[in-house]
């Protein structure tokens, strides 16, 4: 790299950190201002557990999901200043090219991309999971709890052959209700284990059954065999009753992978908001080149109105950015689509857009 390359890094650099510690402290006075009150209804809570399980997780969350809208208006910001100040004039009488001066902005693209990457796949599913204990202790509302509580009507798949369905089950005391296990060979019922309700136990791992009825099919005969009470091991757990995307977000990406590769599996039908969150943590990672080079062809060319107008229009293409991000997210969750396709739709967009303004950049 050349000294105009380490220059512009430099800087670039500089103005991203700068970005992002102005995006942070005004996203924290947002929160504090919204969860005041519920702070102060538990006089028990601490501000040292506020800071170093809330706030602390809720930097890391925040600065992550910042990063390309940091990196966009940085690009704009000193790209511009650059442009007004005749620099760039005086790069390209240097017989400099606008692909060879994009250099060292795609290093510095790269090392956020790579440091983003990380973050979205181990680092903020971990924090994450710490940040929303503590909301879910001391800010979700009781209607919020009772969404994550209780489960009902619920089936699955636990091998090629075994069957399970429950009424209804509460996974704040792990008791479930109307609980059928059916066991099958191709298309005949083998076995049923049937109970009025069923208990996880913790501590081993294991199911109690309450009322239980077996009955065994054979081909002239069945048997049938009854309980008050049976202990019994099953293979799932009340945490693979709940699907609710909130929970991909606390799963570090190969556990995330892990666990959609099992669901598919059990015969859960509908994975598309984990596949979402799967494919994301890589696809806006990546817009960071996008919007890098976006930002600079906009503000390569000194135009009338200066910075102020890069940035207006700079802010207006990130604001579409995320609007379609978005409306993907939300359109990808739906069963039966390719939930890639909908979570890569507006980097396939905006890297059209990022492709035309870099060859009208260059003439």
């Amino acid at each position: 790299m050349k000294i105009i390359d380490w220059y512009i890094l430099k800087r670039f650099l500089v103005t991203f950190m700068f970005t992002l510690l102005i995006l942070i402290p005004i996203a924290i006075a947002i929160d504090v201002s919204e969860k005041i009150d519920n702070f102060l209804e538990h006089p028990n809570l601490g501000f040292s557990e506020i800071l170093n399980d809330y706030y602390l997780n809720f930097i890391i969350y925040y600065a992550n999901t910042f990063m390309p809208l940091a990196l966009f208006i940085a690009v704009i910001l000193f790209t511009s200043k650059l442009s007004n100040n005749t620099e760039i004039i005086a790069i390209t009488n240097a017989k400099v090219s606008f692909t060879r001066f994009l250099y060292p902005y795609f290093v510095g693209a790269t090392l956020i991309t790579v440091l983003s990457l990380a973050m979205n796949h181990y680092v903020v599913p971990n924090s994450s999971k710490i940040r929303k204990g503590f909301e879910k202790k001391y800010i979700s509302n009781s209607k919020q709890k009772n969404e994550l509580k209780y489960v009902s009507d619920f089936s699955l798949q636990l091998t090629d052959s075994t069957y399970i369905f429950i009424r209804s089950f509460n996974t704040g005391n792990n008791v479930g209700y109307d609980f059928n296990s059916e066991t099958y060979d191709g298309l005949e019922l083998k076995s049923k284990l049937s109970a009025d309700n069923l208990k996880y136990n913790k501590k081993d791992s294991t199911f109690t059954l309450n009322n239980w009825r077996k009955r065994l099919i054979y081909k002239n005969s069945d048997s049938i065999f009854s309980g008050n009470k049976l202990d019994t091991v099953f293979n799932f757990t009340p945490k693979d009753l709940i699907y609710k995307s909130a929970f991909a977000q606390e799963m570090p990406s190969g556990e995330l992978l892990t666990f959609i590769n099992i669901s598919k599996k059990r015969g859960v039908k509908n994975l598309n908001a984990y596949l979402v969150e799967l494919y994301k943590r890589t696809s806006l990672p990546i817009a960071s080149y996008i919007l890098t080079i976006i930002a600079v062809a906009l503000a390569f060319r000194k135009r009338r109105g200066g910075t102020g107008v890069n940035l207006a229009v700079g802010v207006g293409i990130m604001f579409l950015y995320v609007f379609f991000m978005k409306v993907g997210e939300v359109l990808g969750s739906v069963a039966g689509v390719n939930s890639l396709v909908y979570v890569w739709i507006p980097n396939i967009m905006f890297g059209i857009i990022a492709i035309y303004l870099y060859f009208h950049a260059r003439k």
